[in-house]
């Protein structure tokens, strides 16, 4: 199957709504957050700017990931954490239970990172449910390369544990250092 990656607009909002209910995992107060952020960053109009990490204030960014005949099957939700260094959180990212199993959540994952690679993000943080029915979706990301870096027991509810993936961007961080380095390096021998 082939799918497109691509910009979403107001229009897809009941799109949206309609992959969070269908995966079956998501509460409702869990699908108004959701879209509560896909509102907030879509009623500013095209004119906002979606990344701006110095201004102090979580910035949402989606994409969406798109079937061949332009229908929306999945998206993802990530933004800068303030208050940080360059990192990010990953707020949402679902897929359409009728193409999951087809790469599209590692489609979308992959060009958060490539991203956040480009911006020279440190690291990219995510935090899921320990419930049973989040099994898959732990999997998933210990898979692609993220760490459980935490767990905040019973916090969405009694037995229902917060658990905090991270996937740090070394490589980048590395090259900061040493260009950092080979500038001060530069100016010492002016």
């Amino acid at each position: 199957m082939q799918v497109k990656l691509g910009a979403l607009q107001r229009g897809h909002r009941n799109r949206i709504r309609e992959i969070l209910d269908a995966t079956s995992v998501f509460h409702d107060d869990e699908v108004a957050v959701a879209l509560e952020l896909f509102d907030e960053t879509f009623a500013a109009g095209p004119a906002r700017a979606p990344y701006d990490p110095g201004d102090g204030v979580a910035n949402y960014e989606f994409v969406g990931s798109f079937s061949r005949d332009g229908q929306l099957i999945g998206y993802v939700c990530y933004g800068s954490t303030p208050g940080t260094d360059r990192v990010y959180d990953l707020y949402w990212i679902a897929t359409d239970p009728a193409f999951q199993g087809g790469g599209v959540g590692t489609l979308l994952l992959d060009e958060v990172e490539r991203r956040l690679r480009q911006r020279e993000a440190r690291m990219l943080v995510v935090e899921t449910s320990s419930r049973a029915d989040y099994g898959a979706t732990r999997r998933f990301y210990e898979v692609r390369g993220y760490s459980a870096a935490a767990t905040v027991t019973d916090f969405y509810a009694p037995g229902d544990h917060r658990v905090i993936y991270a996937k740090r961007f070394p490589e980048v961080a590395e090259s900061v250092a040493f260009i950092h380095s080979q500038n001060a390096e530069s100016s010492r021998n002016e």
